[in-house]
């Protein structure tokens, strides 16, 4: 099964560059990998607020963990006759999430109330993810990415209840897309969708049993008997029907036993897990962080707009730090004429969870004074 555009399609770029001996999707996996936004994944929330913990998830665990699925499932349906292209695959995975704000769904919830309520539209990290490759990374040059990998990343919807997914047969408009409407135009795009569930569902699900949210009794009876109770388990087994049922179809699918104890599977992990009082209520602790940290940056925009010295002057590192990158990717916000609203959320959608947690603790609690 081939894709419905042509190869070159996909390997375009928005600037021109030759390939080199890395090939195309192996060059764009280079790219992200010594990215600025892909190092602080490792600082990232995955699902449990800044973990303790050496062994719970992070985002850039995840990622890893969504690319190797990916490009597994390519390699398993080439072997049945498919012609995919698992270095593609696998760029997408690691790229997915560079648009995930600190502290998980609960820190990008918060920035997209903050954009709605200020006419600003939705904060969707998706899209924020294709930003950030195609534009932020790289001091705003952007990471020059082929457009089979960022088609894959501005459209990987993971949280879409699908049971088969089929590309779209003409070329995304990839500034267009807003919202997570929109379907890939590659077979790699779909297989990145369902690589995004089964990477998080059996995960989730371990990690929660460390936190002591559940137990391995909890899981349902049906869930465990077809695909087990354990991340390896259940990657394994979506893994094998997901290859097995597409092999002779032209989309990619669950069968119809599988898809319905994903279901069940996904439904228990949001009752059991994501909607848990324990993560909910750091939830609102993560609400109020950005919160704050968003209306301060904005009051010092206000005051300061681009007298890149005050902002130098001021023994808060905050501020410091939050002059310097104002100050390095001007060129690229005048040149779109971008307002402080998206300068501000690009900043704090890019912080990782210490950094934030830091950062509020900078504009809330005052420095000791110093006795000589």
């Amino acid at each position: 099964m081939r894709n419905p555009l042509p190869d070159e399609v996909y390997s375009k770029r928005k600037t021109y560059r030759e390939t080199d001996i890395r090939g195309d999707y192996f060059r764009d996996q280079t790219a992200i990998i010594h990215s600025t936004p892909f190092r602080r994944l490792k600082k990232k929330t995955q699902v449990f607020f800044a973990p303790e913990n050496d062994h719970i998830c992070t985002r850039i665990e995840h990622v890893l963990h969504v690319a190797t699925i990916a490009s597994t499932i390519c390699k398993g349906l080439n072997k049945v006759g498919w012609e995919l292209n698992d270095e593609m695959a696998y760029a997408i995975g690691l790229g997915h999430d560079l648009g995930h704000t600190p502290f998980g769904h609960a820190g990008e919830k918060s920035l997209d109330i903050i954009l709605s309520n200020s006419g600003h539209g939705h904060f969707v990290h998706e899209v924020n993810s294709y930003r950030q490759v195609a534009y932020l990374a790289n001091h705003g040059s952007g990471l020059n990415l082929c457009y089979g990998v960022m088609d894959g990343i501005i459209c990987h919807n993971g949280e879409r209840d699908e049971q088969y997914a089929y590309p779209n047969k003409t070329v995304n408009d990839l500034d267009a897309i807003k919202d997570r409407s929109v379907m890939p135009s590659s077979y790699e795009g779909c297989i990145m969708r369902f690589s995004d569930k089964i990477a998080y569902l059996g995960r989730d699900l371990e990690d929660a049993f460390v936190a002591g949210f559940i137990t391995e009794d909890d899981v349902p009876d049906d869930v465990k008997e077809m695909l087990g109770n354990h991340n390896g388990q259940i990657i394994n087994s979506l893994i094998l029907d997901l290859i097995e049922n597409s092999k002779n179809r032209d989309m990619i699918g669950f069968s119809d036993d599988t898809y319905e104890v994903v279901t069940k599977l996904k439904k228990f992990n949001y009752e059991k897990i994501y909607s848990n009082k324990i993560l909910n209520e750091y939830d609102r602790f993560c609400h109020k962080i950005i919160n704050n940290l968003f209306d301060y940056l904005h009051d010092i925009y206000t005051k300061n707009q681009k007298d890149y010295g005050k902002y130098a002057e001021s023994t808060i590192e905050l501020d410091r730090y939050f002059g310097q990158y104002i100050n390095t990717m001007d060129h690229f916000y005048t040149s779109r004429n971008e307002t402080e609203i998206n300068i501000i959320t690009d900043y704090i959608s890019g912080m990782t969870d210490v950094f934030a947690l830091e950062a509020m603790k900078q504009i809330t609690i005052p420095k000791p004074i110093s006795f000589k």
